[in-house]
């Protein structure tokens, strides 16, 4: 394939790669204003590690302390997620784009196009190319539905991440929900979880996305805001080609005080084929939990230990109403596994009152993609 030859591949992972991409060895430039200050908790805040168990913590008590030792927790902490979420199908490795004409608007192009998401299913989508030959850096771009990334739904301002990506020289692929029913997530044949499920279809998208000849594919990274921050945040966990994430205010901890941290539902982490919860909300005795985020629970596992697989690729949490600062607590495991394999810099978190993107997160996801991909 084209993609294969142009990038500089490290580690195999259960038939994942790592990619070693240029900001893995350090970055010349200072970071941005914008971003500057996120790498820390805010003074005067509490840190407790132990508010979560490290991933770094391996079966028999033992700490993995060197890269090799990660590298192995690593690949047991990403098979125990599959396990639970259930088996991909294979990757369609050889199913570009189907596109539309482009078209300019402004001082880009856009073009209509239908993403394969799985064997025998295909998507509608856009794709946002910015003036020039390319290659670019780009960003696949998830939500509900592409046109509020691209900026047709002006019901849903500040949304737009599409948009306002390619207008600062970056392209984005934007697509939404397999099926258009995010509460019924269309599937097709797959049988694994629905965010495991979005995870393959952003698999996907990557392939196809490295292989149009103006996008590089060492410079693909994936966002997305709420429903499609918790799409990005398994993406970017369960294929490590995506050179960078940013997730504004998904929910990055299971979190059952809040009902819209909802992994709980069957259309995120609750499907089970066997039993239907009786209505929507938070568990209780009366609507118990199902499915994988069942047995997550009761093993006492929580996201931490995903956000782990993303190191050491950056990583931007745009934290607003459903992130609030004390998530500090899980990102900090994130931040020391990124310390042992000698990189500082790498977890961003900003935090918002409410949960709608303002113009400073969307500035700071702007400057994010422009510092890491560009």
């Amino acid at each position: 394939m084209r993609w294969a030859g142009k990038m500089s591949l490290a580690l195999s992972l259960s038939g994942v790669v790592l990619l070693s991409s240029p900001f893995m060895t350090g970055h010349a430039e200072a970071l941005p204003e914008e971003l500057r200050g996120l790498t820390q908790p805010p003074r005067g805040f509490q840190l407790d590690p132990s508010r979560y168990e490290s991933p770094l913590v391996q079966e028999d008590g033992g700490r993995a302390d060197s890269v090799a030792a990660w590298m192995k927790q690593r690949q047991k902490l990403r098979q125990q997620w599959m396990q639970l979420m259930g088996p991909w199908p294979e990757l369609l490795e050889h199913s570009p784009l189907r596109m539309e004409a482009a078209r300019r608007v402004d001082q880009h192009f856009e073009q209509q196009v239908q993403l394969q998401a799985s064997l025998g299913q295909w998507i509608d989508g856009w794709l946002l190319l910015p003036d020039g030959e390319g290659p670019f850096a780009s960003v696949l771009v998830v939500f509900y539905d592409p046109e509020t990334s691209i900026g047709k739904r002006p019901d849903k301002p500040g949304r737009d991440f599409g948009l306002q990506l390619v207008q600062q020289g970056i392209a984005t692929l934007n697509i939404g929900t397999p099926g258009g029913d995010a509460w019924n997530p269309d599937k097709g044949e797959v049988r694994a979880q629905p965010l495991s499920y979005y995870a393959y279809v952003a698999a996907n998208a990557w392939l196809a996305m490295a292989q149009h000849a103006k996008l590089n594919p060492e410079q693909i990274g994936v966002a997305g805001h709420s429903y499609g921050g918790k799409w990005a945040l398994f993406a970017a966990a369960l294929w490590d080609h995506f050179a960078a994430v940013a997730v504004s205010d998904p929910g990055i901890v299971f979190d059952e005080t809040r009902p819209n941290v909802n992994y709980w539902e069957p259309w995120y982490l609750g499907w089970d084929p066997e039993t239907t919860r009786p209505a929507r909300g938070i568990p209780s005795d009366q609507n118990p939990r199902t499915g994988a985020y069942r047995l997550m629970r009761e093993q006492n596992r929580d996201l931490h230990t995903l956000h782990a697989l993303i190191a050491p690729r950056p990583f931007l949490v745009l934290g607003g109403s459903e992130d609030p600062v004390d998530r500090w607590h899980a990102l900090h495991h994130t931040v020391e596994i990124n310390r042992l394999m000698g990189h500082e810099e790498r977890v961003f978190f900003s935090q918002r009152p409410g949960h709608a993107p303002t113009t400073q997160s969307n500035d700071q996801l702007l400057k994010f993609f422009k510092y890491f991909l560009q």
